[in-house]
């Protein structure tokens, strides 16, 4: 029988403890982080504690809805799968600071889930102390809620340019009095200079919170490592707590949404999908559940070069954007505008998700200065208007009656959420006569007269069973299954003894 979590018996007395914080630092962003904290959040939960993911500031346009105080807001999709991997219903203190690049110089700021123009219009350095305040609270109320709290840091602490103004990093673990690993991408080369030159760059007192190095990626022979791990700790005093295997086919989708052909299903390719990739790419991560589904290969496509020999039995996205307009203009830069209407004039199937179903129309238009004007690709016949007031929402819809490439969908129930600011709407004055666009969803989706191109607002389309079963006749691995997966992995190349380690008091 599983024991009651002792900080839930001394809830029911008054006396509970604030949780006990294991957080994740990287040497450089892309090192393993949000997989480690996912993983580490579920093998907590399977403790039988009360686990609650943290991360203060998020850089990402992938983004999920969740609760907040107001209702519902935005959180970054990484700390929306570690919620679910520890067993908790997400809200937007598990990121209370989102920013959403629009340009290579300019984010749009998310504070506990809803924009803040403010801040958005406030420079970097000034920000910091605004927010820290709702990060503290945000902390200090999920250790109060939980018995363990697993947080993940951004980039790496060491970044000297930016430690004075650090609301990420070592200030959260200094807040929180974390317990902390420190992770590299072994595969990368360098993984020993990354885990020494960043531990040595951290003030002494964060330094002693190091309890732990992690090689993560690594592909060969364990044993070859020696002596280097051993020469590591004597130098820093930190041993290497764990060695983790590259693994492709976790089927935890990547923080910023990048797939890579390795990590898809094995199998025959029997159709590609292929996913515009323009630089202010949104949701991607809500294409992860495709990479699992028997026979289709996932692709990214940035020239018309990744769109050669594509069939009609193949299907091109247009997925989000942060900044349609612009990521329009870079389409017909490289000439894939073209490439998108001849695949959709022999027949082939065409889907717009969001800002891809606003390029898939006539016009764009723009009096608030949030997506740009711009005239569409012209594939339906519909217009998009964009307002000040931004939808975030949680959408249950049905499709109606849809034909041609997109059949299978009538009638089927979806779950899915919403984030956008346009408006869009069959438009009579740039309607060819007869070329009507057919309303598929109402108010969301739009399906035109040939019936291979489909748009629609709702995003996670495919992460619903009753979509992926009316499309490819299946259904693809859970998350469940995938974040059971990942603690056992985790089990195995840390150990059980390692991992309580991480979670007892200092004696």
């Amino acid at each position: 029988m599983q024991a009651f979590p002792l900080n839930a018996v001394l809830k029911i007395k008054g006396l509970a403890m604030p949780a006990k914080c294991v957080m994740v630092l990287g040497t450089s962003s892309g090192a393993g982080k949000s997989w480690l904290t996912t993983a580490l959040c579920r093998w907590y939960a399977r403790q039988g504690l009360k686990v609650a993911p943290f991360k203060a500031q998020n850089m990402s346009n992938n983004a999920r809805v969740v609760a907040s105080q107001n209702g519902l807001g935005e959180v970054g999709s990484a700390q929306y799968f570690q919620a679910l991997a520890a067993k908790a219903e997400p809200d937007v203190r598990m990121n209370p600071l989102l920013l959403k690049p629009e340009a290579d110089t300019h984010s749009q700021v998310v504070l506990l889930g809803e924009v803040n123009n403010e801040l958005t219009n406030t420079p970097w350095r000034g920000r910091s102390e605004k927010v820290w305040p709702q990060i503290a609270a945000s902390l200090d109320a999920l250790r109060a809620e939980n018995d363990v709290l697993v947080i993940e840091g951004a980039g790496s602490p060491a970044e000297i340019n930016l430690m004075a103004n650090d609301i990420v990093n070592l200030r959260v673990a200094r807040h929180a009095d974390a317990t902390c690993l420190l992770v590299t991408d072994i595969d990368k080369g360098g993984a020993f200079a990354h885990l020494y030159g960043t531990w040595a760059l951290l003030p002494p007192d964060d330094q002693a919170r190091i309890k732990g190095f992690v090689l993560n990626k690594f592909r060969g022979d364990v044993a070859l490592l020696s002596p280097a791990p051993e020469m590591l700790q004597e130098l820093t005093g930190v041993p290497t707590l764990a060695v983790l295997p590259m693994w492709w086919q976790h089927g935890l989708p990547e923080e910023d949404g990048v797939f890579d052909d390795r990590s898809r299903s094995t199998g025959v390719v029997t159709q590609t999908v292929a996913v515009i990739a323009y630089p202010r790419i949104s949701n991607l991560d809500e294409f992860q559940a495709l990479k699992n589904v028997l026979g289709v290969r996932l692709l990214w496509a940035r020239s018309p070069a990744d769109l050669a020999g594509l069939q009609t039995s193949d299907c091109v996205i247009l997925p989000g954007s942060k900044h349609t307009s612009s990521d329009l203009e870079w389409l017909r830069q490289q000439g894939l505008d073209l490439t998108i209407l001849q695949h959709a004039q022999k027949g082939g199937a065409v889907l717009g998700i969001c800002g891809g179903l606003q390029m898939l129309g006539e016009v764009l238009i723009d009096e608030f200065g949030i997506d740009g004007n711009a005239l569409g690709l012209g594939l339906l016949p519909i217009a998009t208007q964009f307002s000040a007031q931004k939808t975030v929402q949680r959408t249950r819809a049905e499709f109606l009656n849809l034909h041609g490439t997109w059949s299978a969908l009538s009638g089927v129930k979806v779950s899915g959420y919403e984030i956008h600011h346009g408006h869009t709407k069959v438009h009579s004055a740039i309607t060819f006569p007869g070329d009507l666009a057919h309303e598929v969803m109402r108010g969301l989706a739009w399906q035109n007269k040939a019936g291979n191109v489909l748009g629609t607002y709702l995003h996670g389309l495919f992460e619903d069973p009753a979509v992926l079963q009316a499309m490819f006749g299946m259904q693809t691995v859970t998350m469940e299954t995938v974040f059971e997966g990942l603690a056992d992995y985790l089990e195995q190349h840390m150990g059980i003894a390692t991992l309580k380690s991480l979670i007892q008091p200092v004696s």
